[in-house]
C-alpha cells in the first residue's frame, strides 16, 4: 500500500490523501478538497483514481469531490448517514464493511461518531496498521463536536476503538493541528516531558513531510488518551467548577473537550 499525504496549504491545515495499490496504480482519494493536488500528483506518478471517500460531510473534505468526479469518473463513497448531507454518493458505508483499491490494499470501514454522527475512518489490513482517522483523532488532539457531533459519542469513540488499537497503528488525520494540541496538552499537564521535547521538533518541521505519530505515541502526549492522568485530573479540579473529586475517565474527557472548545 503507497500513502501520499497531500498538504493542502490553506487555512484550515487540511491533509488529502491517495492510498494507492502499487501492483494496479488503482488509487483511493480522501477527503480530496484540493482535488487539482490529487490529480496532478495522480498523473505525475502514473495512478489512476478509481475511488473518492468523504470521512465526513463537512465542506473542507467534500468541495472537492464533484470536479474529481468529472475528472477520473471515480466512485464516491460515504457513512450510510451522510445522504442528503453530501451529494452523489455512489456507495453508503456502515462500520465493519472493507475497502478494496487495486489487488492489494483493503481497508476496513470503522463507525466514528464525533465529530459529527457520520464519520468514519479506514482501518488498514497491513502488517502494520495504519489509520486514517478524518477529523476525530488527531495527532496530539481530538476533534470538535460543533458541525453536527457530540461529545459523549466522540468519547465513546476514543474510549472504545482508538485506545485498543495495537500501539504500532500510524495515524493519519485530517489537519495539522499537531503544535496547538501539544500545547493544550502542557496546558493541562505541564510535567509532560514528552509532549514538551515533542512540540520544539513539529514546530520545525517540514509541513509536506510532517511527523507520523502512532497509538502509543498519542498515549503519551494525548490528553484525550490521558483520562487517569494524575496532573490532568488535579489541574481539572482547579479549573472546572464543582469537577468531581473522583471523576470518571469521560467525566474527563468531557470536561477536556469543553475547555479545548475555547482554548
Amino acid at each position: 500500500m503507497i500513502i501520499e499525504q497531500i498538504w493542502t496549504n490553506n487555512a484550515w491545515r487540511n491533509f488529502n490523501y491517495l492510498i494507492v495499490c502499487p501492483e494496479t496504480g488503482d488509487a483511493m482519494a480522501i477527503d480530496p478538497l484540493d482535488h487539482q493536488q490529487c490529480l496532478d500528483v495522480a498523473n505525475k506518478q502514473g495512478w489512476t483514481i478509481t475511488k473518492i471517500l468523504n470521512t465526513h460531510e463537512h465542506h473542507d473534505h467534500i468541495e472537492g469531490n464533484k470536479p474529481l468526479v468529472q475528472a477520473t469518473g471515480a466512485e464516491l463513497l460515504a457513512h450510510i448517514g451522510a445522504q442528503g448531507a453530501i451529494s452523489d454518493i455512489d456507495t453508503t458505508l456502515v462500520g465493519g464493511e472493507v475497502i478494496t483499491v487495486g489487488t492489494t490494499v483493503e481497508l476496513q470501514v470503522i463507525d466514528t461518531p464525533g465529530h459529527t454522527m457520520s464519520h468514519v475512518c479506514l482501518l488498514s489490513k497491513t502488517s502494520t496498521p495504519v489509520l486514517f482517522s478524518g477529523d476525530t483523532l488527531f495527532n496530539a488532539g481530538a476533534g470538535n463536536c460543533h458541525g453536527g457531533g457530540h461529545p459523549e459519542a466522540l468519547y465513546t469513540t476514543f474510549s472504545d476503538i482508538f485506545s485498543k488499537l495495537p500501539d504500532e497503528t500510524q495515524i493519519y488525520p485530517g489537519h495539522d493541528y499537531i503544535v496547538n494540541n501539544l500545547q493544550f496538552t502542557l496546558d493541562r499537564e505541564p510535567d509532560n516531558k514528552v509532549a514538551r521535547n515533542l512540540l520544539k521538533q513539529v514546530e520545525i518541521q517540514d509541513t509536506n513531510n510532517p511527523l507520523v505519530t502512532t497509538i502509543e505515541l498519542e498515549k503519551q502526549i494525548n490528553c484525550f488518551l490521558r483520562l487517569d492522568n494524575h496532573e490532568i485530573v488535579a489541574n481539572l479540579k482547579d479549573s472546572v467548577a464543582n469537577f468531581p473529586d473522583k471523576p470518571t475517565p469521560k467525566e474527563v474527557f468531557l470536561a477536556l473537550r469543553a475547555l479545548r472548545n475555547d482554548w
